[in-house]
């Protein structure tokens, strides 16, 4: 499952490709944002991203490009 996090006060977002669902995502959000916590996920490598609730401005959570290459015109 694709996630970007849009941090406020950073000019680029943060990609990760994670292992959750995005019922996952969404609860661990719900979560971090009602308690001021930090919203922790696990990307497809094992690895973890913490963020902070109180500077996050957005979450898109999609279902990922896989496999596509080349150009579009």
């Amino acid at each position: 499952m694709e996630v970007k996090i849009g941090v406020q006060h950073a000019p680029r977002e943060l990609v990760l490709e994670a292992a959750e669902s995005a019922e996952q995502i969404q609860a661990a959000l719900d979560k971090a944002l009602a308690d001021d916590g930090t919203l922790a996920l696990t990307d497809s490598r094992g690895r973890q991203l913490l963020v902070p609730a109180r500077s996050i401005a957005y979450v898109e959570i999609g279902s990922g490009v896989t496999g596509q290459v080349g150009f579009r015109g």
